[in-house]
């Protein structure tokens, strides 16, 4: 069984940074691809940055520049640091791990952009 977490997401205003994580855990041989995800409310959720297994990397137009997306391989975990947060960037962002050919979601963790 293979789980997807996420966690460090909260409140933060204008401006500021978060930086969130992604561990995949459970039976895995390989994991192909993580990416990170948005939903805002009465939004389709959108892709903000992926990271493939040889290391390239993906962003969302509207994140470039401000969002970076990492990859620890040995700990099966991806994180995305966030700098200069908009309140447009206020949504659940969810991790996606496509893993041994299976397809996870995490639980998704709340991020408010607010003054």
């Amino acid at each position: 069984q293979v789980q997807v977490v996420e966690s460090g997401g909260g409140l933060v205003q204008p401006g500021g940074s978060l930086r969130l994580s992604c561990a995949a855990s459970g039976s895995i041989f390989r994991v192909h691809y993580m990416g990170w995800y948005r939903q805002a409310v009465g939004k389709q959720r959108e892709l903000v940055a992926a990271i493939i297994s040889g290391g390239r990397t993906n962003y969302a137009d509207s994140v470039k520049g401000r969002f970076t997306i990492s990859r620890d391989n040995a700990k099966n975990t991806v994180y995305l640091q966030m700098n200069s947060l908009k309140p447009e960037d206020t949504a659940v962002y969810y991790c996606n791990a496509a893993i041994d050919g299976g397809g996870y979601w995490g639980q998704g963790t709340q991020v408010t952009v607010s003054s």
